[in-house]
């Protein structure tokens, strides 16, 4: 009987190996995670209530230019007693939030987070809450309270006229 010798098959270490499906793994979960496309959400998101209005912006009291600004423009949103003090309500087609953050004062917000372009859900004991990643903003001013958003929510121009509030 003869004996063959037998090579060892040259090829990647299993530890090699092992290392590459675990960097291929790593990627594909920061990948899902996703970054922050801030210039893309701030810009899609306010889009239309920002040209031609000289009334003050997130104020009380009625401004003469409700007509300009928008196809949305001088249409009723919603009524001021829709809007709970230290809360609000996101309008979803509209892409904004409404919120009242004391007594009288309302205010809006684009309603895209601008960690990842999520919109946001609700309204509650003054902060507007995004539940993709758990970004939460001030209703006084759109400021970033806690999550992985760095960018605050583009303040959106409303008109209240009576009890009526509509977008600038």
């Amino acid at each position: 009987m003869t004996s063959a010798s037998v090579k060892p098959v040259s090829g990647p270490a299993r530890r090699t190996v092992v290392a590459a499906a675990g960097a291929a793994g790593l990627t594909v979960a920061l990948t899902a995670c996703g970054g922050s496309d801030d210039d893309a959400s701030s810009s899609s998101a306010s889009s239309g209530g920002t040209t031609g209005s000289t009334g003050s912006t997130g104020s009380t009291g009625s401004s003469e230019s409700a007509s300009t600004g928008g196809a949305a423009a001088g249409n009723a949103l919603t009524t001021t007693a829709e809007i709970p003090e230290g809360g609000g309500k996101v309008f979803e087609a509209e892409k904004v939030v409404v919120v009242q953050p004391t007594a009288g004062e309302y205010k809006a917000f684009s309603s895209v987070c601008t960690h990842a372009g999520c919109a946001v859900k609700s309204v509650a004991d003054g902060v507007i809450n995004c539940p993709c990643h758990q970004s939460n903003f001030s209703v006084t001013d759109g400021s970033v309270k806690s999550g992985p958003a760095k960018t605050p929510l583009p303040e959106v121009k409303i008109t209240v006229s009576g009890d009526s509030i509509s977008l600038a």
